[in-house]
């Protein structure tokens, strides 16, 4: 396990624990919302609220893009992890380790690639205060943040990115090009899905799949 210091949501936790992961803090602008304490809306970022509700005009254009430069055998071979309508009831991740691999889909600029799919990494889901935390523990850009309930077919993700050699993620809200924003799905039996709209850099679209597993 990498040394990292934990730092908890201020709406939910309020202080900093030992541990062996980093949880970002959110913004107090969004723990000021008393109606609505512990849910992601009040939660997210007006930004991150915006990409939760463009996720499917996000997917549909991501898929567009990729399939006018090629990619459309990849994709299909990929089957339900990336149609956009195939997410099933119980959404529920449960905690453990995770093999979790990351699809990029869509181009943000002209020079870029508008489909890349990478090797397993290592993530893991872990209880947080009523929560989950969830965290990428391998790659050069790893999601940490908390899941929240939503309804029946998914659950939201709001966390940041961490890069690199970083031992700590920023505190959520803190710097928009690291803010994260997803919806977590379950596809199949002991599959599920982590889709990140219009993520800050690359790609129109990000899923992470991930499946139990260290």
């Amino acid at each position: 396990m990498r040394g990292r210091t934990k730092y908890l949501f201020a709406l939910l936790l309020g202080a900093s624990v030992g541990a062996c992961q980093t949880v970002p803090k959110i913004p107090p602008s969004a723990a000021d919302e008393p109606p609505a304490a512990g849910s992601w809306r009040a939660t997210a970022t007006d930004a991150d609220k915006e990409r939760i509700r463009g996720w499917y005009s996000s997917w549909e254009a991501a898929l567009a893009d990729a399939r006018a430069k090629g990619h459309g055998a990849e994709i299909d071979r990929e089957g339900v992890l990336l149609q956009p309508m195939a997410a099933l009831p119980n959404a529920h991740l449960p905690a453990g380790d995770y093999r979790c691999r990351t699809i990029k889909v869509g181009a943000k600029g002209r020079g870029g690639l508008s489909y890349i799919a990478y090797g397993w990494f290592r993530c893991r889901v872990a209880p947080e205060q009523g929560l989950s935390s969830l965290t990428k523990l391998t790659g050069s850009q790893r999601p940490v943040g908390l899941i929240f309930p939503d309804h029946l077919k998914r659950q939201i993700f709001l966390g940041t990115l961490e890069l690199g050699d970083e031992k700590m993620a920023v505190n959520y809200g803190s710097d928009r090009m690291r803010d994260m924003a997803g919806l977590v799905e379950r596809i199949g039996d002991n599959r599920w899905r982590l889709v990140l709209p219009a993520p800050a850099y690359e790609s129109l679209v990000d899923v992470i799949e991930l499946v139990p597993g260290g």
